[in-house]
């Protein structure tokens, strides 16, 4: 996607937002404030804890009226904050750090909703059968075009010793990728380990593989919510607010995946209920920690972070100024008690 044809798209979303009147009250009659958040991707199972914040009525309980609305990618929802169509954004840890070494954002990760890297690919046996690190190597990979996973992937590879630039990635279409996998087109794909329960129900003739990169030594922070540094020092009380009612979805989500994918499909229609289900039950492993069960879901640690940092600029390279660690969180905007899951 041409960068001309994202900004007409985010123009456009603007224009809608300006235009669409906004009439929301709180119990008490105070007219709520509105706020627009940008998802990372289209609207997926994995998404539900959203969904369930703005159901159960908590966004409306924090004095929130929230808008959600989709983004083709991390990056995209980054561009939504500089622009102005969203006020906070759900986006990844290493797109942040490429985006403020480049100066295209002044944004902090306020919340860490994935402790875990998602990063997988998936291949079939009898195939390419892929299983272990060594065999990325020569390997075509179906990826999508302004994906920055193929980054993280070669980043990983340059860590553990093997060639980056052996592995082939071939531009497949996100919707299309799985069809072309479980046909026999191409020999694996990478996408997010949630991906994993619908290709397993694709898949007839052959057994999915996966090699999930998190289960071999790549330890790094992923998605979480992100709000530009103009908005925490204008608005702090309404940071705060959106991140303890979304704690509280995602709190919700993890401990009764059934009822989130009954309130999320009151939302969205055409999503498949046992798909959801399946998403927040890796979601659960991904979002949870020895951390979260002691901080509180969406707790960011220091170190980690530095960690994080360090695998960006050492291993797949930011092309400008790397960024201190700290100028990309801040855990003062997690709720005060914190939010058990």
């Amino acid at each position: 996607m041409s960068k001309r044809v994202v900004l007409l798209g985010l123009s456009a979303i603007v224009v809608l937002a300006l235009v669409a009147p906004s009439c929301a009250v709180a119990q008490g009659g105070k007219p709520l404030t509105d706020v627009t958040f940008s998802l990372d991707f289209i609207v997926l199972g994995r998404h539900a804890p959203w969904y369930v914040a703005l159901a159960k009525g908590y966004y409306r309980d924090a004095g929130l009226n929230v808008k959600i609305i989709p983004a083709q990618g991390t990056a995209q929802a980054i561009q939504a904050l500089e622009s102005g169509v969203a006020q906070l954004a759900f986006s990844d840890a290493t797109s942040l750090v490429l985006a403020r070494a480049k100066g295209a954002t002044t944004a902090r990760m306020v919340a860490a909703n994935y402790q875990h890297a998602p990063y997988a690919i998936f291949s079939l046996s009898p195939g390419a059968n892929v299983t272990t690190p060594q065999q990325l190597q020569g390997l075509e990979v179906a990826s999508g075009a302004g994906s920055l996973t193929p980054k993280v992937i070669q980043g990983f590879m340059r860590d553990k010793g093997l060639d980056p630039g052996s592995v082939r990635f071939t531009n497949v279409d996100g919707a299309a990728r799985v069809g072309m996998l479980l046909s026999g087109k191409v020999p694996a794909i990478e996408t997010f380990i949630f991906s994993e329960p619908g290709i397993r129900r694709g898949a007839k003739d052959a057994e999915v593989k996966m090699l999930l990169l998190a289960e071999h030594g790549l330890e790094l922070y992923a998605n979480g919510i992100l709000v530009q540094e103009s908005m925490l020092k204008r608005n702090p009380q309404l940071v705060k607010a959106f991140v303890q009612a979304s704690l509280q979805g995602f709190r919700d989500a993890l401990r009764n995946p059934d009822e989130a994918a009954a309130l999320q499909l009151e939302h969205v229609k055409g999503l498949n209920r046992d798909v959801i289900v399946a998403e927040l039950r890796i979601m659960k492993v991904l979002a949870t920690s020895k951390d979260t069960a002691t901080r509180g879901l969406g707790w960011i640690d220091a170190g980690k972070m530095r960690k994080t940092v360090d695998f960006v600029v050492q291993k797949i390279g930011v092309g400008g100024t790397a960024p201190a660690p700290a100028e990309l969180y801040t855990t003062e905007f997690l709720p005060t008690q914190p939010v058990i899951p």
